[in-house]
């Protein structure tokens, strides 16, 4: 049996993780390995739902001891998969009424055993334009200065996980229209 890597990635809304994720999965697929992506807040919401949540954008607003239940629950999901390659599409911080809340706190980082991390980031202007055009999501009113501050929150978050795990991060910036030049370089820093 193959040892499944296990990749967090993570990107504040607006990075541009979803259509990067979709080229490294139609290159991983292009190899002939078995690979899955994981939505770590869609995990936490489907077990939520359970209890009655009816919206994702409210799991942020639950008190800090109820996010950590449903974080280690989806863990334990996420533990179970056996695909070569597992990418774990997620957030290093949860904006809470508390203040920011790792998203990857280490009881979480124990149970998934992540061989690596990718922190994607972009222009914070180009971050700003595209949350404004996304009206999918019941997000939080937004300045180009709190979408800084995201960034900077998730830097440390991710460098903290690193720290505890010993796997190793890779920075990736996705500038707008050179999203494949992004995919590219992750795919080489995780060796796929």
């Amino acid at each position: 049996m193959v040892e499944s890597k296990k990749i967090i990635l993570v990107g504040i809304p607006g990075v541009g993780k979803t259509t990067l994720l979709a080229k490294i999965v139609d290159h991983i697929k292009d190899h002939q390995k078995s690979v899955s992506v994981v939505s770590y807040g869609t995990l936490m919401f489907e077990v939520a739902k359970e209890n009655g949540l009816n919206d994702r954008d409210e799991l942020r607003k639950l008190p800090v001891s109820k996010q950590q239940e449903l974080q280690k629950t989806a863990a334990e999901k996420i533990a179970a998969h056996n695909e070569e390659i597992v990418i774990i599409d997620t957030h290093a911080f949860i904006s809470s009424p508390e203040g920011y809340y790792p998203g990857l706190p280490e009881h979480v980082l124990k149970i998934i055993q992540p061989s690596n991390f990718v922190s994607v980031s972009a222009k914070p202007e180009e971050i700003y334009s595209r949350r404004m055009s996304d009206d999918t999501r019941n997000r939080d009113k937004i300045t180009l200065a709190n979408v800084k501050k995201e960034l900077d929150v998730q830097s440390g978050m991710i460098s903290a996980c690193a720290v505890i795990t010993g796997s190793p991060v890779k920075y990736i910036l996705n500038r707008e229209g050179k999203v494949d030049e992004a995919a590219e370089k992750i795919i080489k820093a995780l060796g796929l």
